[in-house]
């Protein structure tokens, strides 16, 4: 292998291996942190998906060091720490704290952080990070449940969860292309600084920062900055060119939606499919029981599996998901919409689904946990960040495609299954 990623959720996972799969990367995400003995895919790249980013930092940390122990010794040659295009953390962490911990392992006292994927509005200028044209704290991130995002600065962001001091690489310099970057990250680090934000505000910017960064132990950011990484290792000889890294095996059986996330986009892309195919809108707050709410799905989708895609909604507003944390607290709130998709998911699957979308970090990891997933061959994507894949080592094998709750256009639900 020649890079090996850690992601912290499932759905930033499915998009980095995309990314790389796009760019002609033979590309395998595994679920969970790899066993001792668990065996390494003949593949280019390995995705390792851990449901590290809202846990407590200390348990993030030792998943994420436990994961690179285990690329290490596959041998890869690079390493890639991916969290969301949206930077999604607290002052506690925990990007600071496993970024960390990896330049302290690796011994490279050094990493660029840019989380920018352009292709679905997400950019950095001046270190701002911004969500099409409004910053970050505008853009429906500061009503994040899990992880509200009230700063857009990512340098005061970053500094406010790591031991080290964190420097910009701005846009004049990014403009310059991938000598300038380097020769600029190259002067943060004999500065003393542990990291660089680095401006990115279009793709041939991201390819220039990964071609800047070729000699990086470690990158950290979102999965836009992996797009200039692959060309690196042609350049190397090490990477073919290949024309088959997204094949898949054609798509057959039942179709359905399962969809957890809260974002603006996903709320948009349940309105935009409730007009066209079965729609369930799930209420934990009037319902506050997993096993109920679970009851209520199942007893919905007799009769309905097989027509088409049914769409199976426990998102909401955020007046909604904020007095249902009130009523349960945060924690168990969360809890009750995994526990109760997660269910859901097992049913659909038993009832004869094969191919099944799944909207939201947090509700694809407790979905492909129940499913009992173990890896995810990488296909072609349906939208910019998220593709089909092919799921292996569960109940059965079936397509799944991991949306990240923010990705997507309105009309994703349906389009994918076109």
């Amino acid at each position: 292998m020649l890079l090996g990623c850690i992601a912290d959720d499932f759905t930033g996972a499915t998009d980095l291996a995309s990314m790389l799969v796009k760019n002609g990367m033979r590309t395998v995400q595994v679920i969970g942190v790899p066993g001792v003995g668990d065996s390494v895919p003949d593949v280019d790249a390995v995705v390792v998906a851990l449901k590290s980013r809202t846990a407590p930092a200390v348990q993030a940390v030792g998943e994420s060091l436990v994961a690179l122990e285990w690329l290490r010794a596959a041998g890869c040659r690079q390493f890639f720490f991916k969290y969301c295009s949206t930077f999604d953390s607290t002052d506690e962490g925990n990007i600071g704290p496993v970024a960390d911990a990896l330049v302290r392992v690796l011994g490279c006292g050094f990493a660029l952080a840019c989380p920018a994927f352009p292709a679905n509005a997400r950019s950095v200028y001046q270190g701002y990070l911004f969500v099409g044209s409004v910053l970050l704290n505008e853009s429906g991130m500061e009503n994040h449940p899990l992880t509200p995002m009230v700063d857009a600065n990512l340098v005061r962001v970053l500094s406010r969860q790591t031991e080290g001091t964190v420097g910009l690489v701005n846009f004049a310099t990014v403009e310059q292309g991938a000598q300038a970057i380097r020769k600029a990250m190259t002067g943060l680090k004999e500065q003393g600084r542990r990291y660089a934000i680095v401006d990115a505000v279009s793709d041939p910017h991201l390819m220039a920062i990964g071609e800047a960064a070729a000699g990086h132990a470690l990158i950290t950011g979102g999965s836009g900055v992996a797009m200039g990484l692959p060309a690196n290792f042609r350049r190397a000889g090490l990477l073919e060119i290949r024309g088959d890294s997204a094949a898949l095996p054609t798509m057959i059986g039942a179709a359905a939606v399962l969809a957890g996330s809260c974002s603006r986009a996903t709320l948009f892309q349940i309105a935009t499919a409730r007009e066209r195919v079965p729609t369930l809108e799930l209420d934990a707050l009037a319902t506050p029981d997993a096993a109920a709410l679970a009851g209520q799905a199942q007893a919905w989708m007799v009769g309905k599996l097989g027509d088409g895609p049914v769409v199976i909604a426990a998102s909401a507003p955020p007046e909604k998901v904020a007095a249902l944390q009130a009523k349960l607290g945060r924690e168990a709130a969360g809890a009750l919409l995994e526990d109760a998709l997660a269910a859901i998911a097992e049913t659909l699957v038993a009832g004869g689904v094969r191919r099944l979308v799944v909207a939201g970090g947090e509700t694809s990891g407790a979905v492909v946990s129940r499913l009992g997933v173990k890896r995810l061959r990488i296909g072609g994507e349906i939208d910019p960040g998220v593709p089909w894949t092919y799921a292996e080592g569960g109940m059965v094998a079936l397509h799944l495609a991991l949306k990240s709750g923010n990705f997507g256009a309105p009309d994703f639900f349906l389009k994918a299954f076109l």
